[in-house]
């Protein structure tokens, strides 16, 4: 079991991640992994002005979110694509700390109405984990025409990707538990 931030990118009044962030929330659940689900437009999280760790006065909601990404084990980032990149409210959200993130593992999970499904996004996505020193794994988790494989009520429709998550899943868990090793170890710093 591990502790897993699953942090969601979408902030739009009819949003599709919505549903994808929760079937990936069941899909961890389901794995015997701690969840903390960070929504930001729950948070409603100005835009960055101070970092967390520049605050004088941090808020209890503020103190909260630093605290599940510090003691996360991972992260699974579940992100549209919004002209070519990530959204906005993702990367507010992740810029507001730093050293919490440093040799965790990241996962991306992408989606998109179009045949691609974020793949863009979760490149740009790749980048900026890479910077805030939690680097993704390998493999991504794409989901084209997130409109066909989601209905209303946020139930799956297209059992292919239960199939396709669970490789997507285990590579997720061994790189957390080698990362988890070698925190253990110790870090350069």
């Amino acid at each position: 079991m591990a502790k897993i931030a699953l942090i969601v990118g979408s902030v739009r009044r009819d949003r599709q991640g919505i549903k994808v962030a929760r079937w990936m929330e069941e899909k961890l659940r389901i794995r015997n992994h701690m969840v903390f689900f960070i929504d930001p437009l729950e948070l409603n999280l100005p835009l960055l002005d101070r970092m967390y760790k520049e605050m004088t006065e941090p808020s209890e909601k503020m103190k909260s979110l630093r605290s599940k990404i510090n003691d996360a084990e991972g992260y699974l980032a579940v992100t549209p694509e919004y002209n070519r990149s990530t959204s906005s409210a993702m990367k507010n959200t992740l810029d507001y700390f730093l050293e919490e993130y440093f040799f965790k593992p990241s996962a991306i999970v992408s989606y998109s109405p179009g045949m691609f499904g974020g793949i863009n996004a979760s490149q740009q996505l790749r980048l900026i984990f890479a910077e805030l020193g939690a680097p993704s794994i390998s493999s991504s988790f794409t989901i084209s025409r997130v409109n066909k494989v989601f209905g209303e009520d946020g139930k799956l429709m297209d059992e292919a990707y239960d199939k396709r998550v669970l490789k997507f899943l285990e590579e997720f868990e061994w790189y957390i538990a080698a990362f988890k090793t070698q925190r253990d170890k110790g870090t350069p710093y």
